[in-house]
């Protein structure tokens, strides 16, 4: 039994979009697998929920998941079935009915191949970078026992008797309205215009085999999950010397352990000690442009934002890029020794501030009106 979505992300089946993508990041960050190394349970999960934000993020598909479940976007993309609009069985997808049995078509001659649809991990160094990467795709390609015509050793395919190689047979029939003349594809030759006599014995007369062709994929910088590529001829070959489709490309951009993606802006997030954003202090952060100091003045507070200009994300549509934004939060220090309580006492004292008494009992005797 799969999963439902929304408890992979542990939200509630009304939550809103802002919502959702706050408890995605929260479970992605938790399951990424920087955080979980060698942990293949928790990069599977990540895979799942990773799917399910993929889902639930796009208004359609979350409607038709809401009504009908998985079924209702199995003809999506995913990881695990790159072909798209319920192409589940390779055999049905490509060899759908025997290749020597009728097929309506308008015209005459092979079909042209199924278009394919695959989805693809990339990592957000990438996305900054751009990258060249290999996939895998499960497909149709010409047979090469045959060079694709279907026909056995030493023989060729004939041109149909019964059509005359047209692939369109015409046929009359009396109406009330007088005599009709229709076109149909040629029964015995399905609209090849051509017969096999001999089939080939690897591709069984189809011209064409099931395999594992790898292409190279140009990831553009500033792609994002959703940003789908459009490959001219990369889907699967048609039967018998048919054009190849086109392959789709769908972008899925991973979380990363470091850096959040806001539009083109980069966030991420500082931990500062109390004197640290009392005092200043000098980072060093870790960027994909690489090392870049960071100076703290004195009297930073919680949560403010430094913001190094042009360097986050490309932007797809358009030059420049976006920012790299630095949120500082501040760690207030618990389990103190005596002596660092001793000292922040003595501070609160200089500054003439209220602070919780050394007599604990007392203390813990005050109810307060908040939980």
């Amino acid at each position: 039994m799969s999963t439902d979505f929304y408890e992979l992300l542990r939200v509630d089946r009304g939550v809103d979009q802002d919502a959702l993508k706050k408890a995605y990041r929260k479970r992605a960050r938790e399951l990424h697998p920087d955080a979980n190394p060698n942990d293949p349970a928790a990069e599977e999960q990540f895979k799942e929920v990773s799917r399910a934000y993929e889902v639930l993020s796009d208004p359609e598909t979350r409607a038709r998941y809401d009504r009908f479940g998985e079924q209702g976007i199995s003809g999506a993309a995913s990881s695990g079935d790159q072909f798209g609009g319920g192409l589940g069985d390779i055999f049905e997808a490509f060899f759908s009915g025997s290749p020597f049995g009728a097929q309506s078509r308008g015209r005459s001659g092979p079909p042209r191949g199924q278009d394919l649809e695959i989805t693809v991990d990339v990592q957000l160094e990438q996305v900054v970078s751009g990258a060249t990467i290999p996939v895998d795709v499960r497909t149709a390609v010409a047979c090469e026992e045959c060079a694709g015509s279907g026909a056995g050793s030493g023989t060729q395919p004939v041109t149909c008797s019964d059509c005359g190689g047209a692939g369109q047979v015409r046929q009359r029939r009396n109406s009330l309205l007088g005599q009709m003349i229709t076109t149909a594809a040629c029964g015995r030759c399905s609209g090849f215009g051509q017969v096999v006599m001999t089939p080939c014995a690897a591709c069984k007369g189809d011209g064409r085999v099931i395999t594992t062709a790898t292409y190279t994929i140009d990831v553009p910088e500033g792609v994002d999950t959703g940003t789908t590529l459009r490959l001219t001829g990369r889907g699967a070959v048609g039967p018998r010397g048919g054009s190849a489709g086109d392959l789709y490309v769908h972008m899925r951009v991973a979380t990363h352990a470091e850096f959040d993606r806001e539009g083109d802006d980069l966030v991420t997030a500082v931990d500062l000690s109390v004197a640290q954003a009392t005092l200043g202090t000098h980072k060093v952060l870790h960027t994909f442009d690489g090392d870049i100091d960071l100076v703290v003045p004195p009297g930073t507070q919680h949560g403010h934002e430094f913001v190094s200009r042009g360097k986050g994300v490309p932007h797809l549509q358009g030059r420049g890029r976006g920012n790299l934004v630095v949120r500082i939060f501040i760690n207030v220090p618990v389990d103190l020794s005596d002596k660092e309580e001793e000292l922040f006492r003595e501070l609160a004292k200089l500054r003439g501030e209220d602070v919780a008494s050394q007599d604990k009992s007392l203390f813990s005797k005050i109810k307060s009106a908040f939980s």
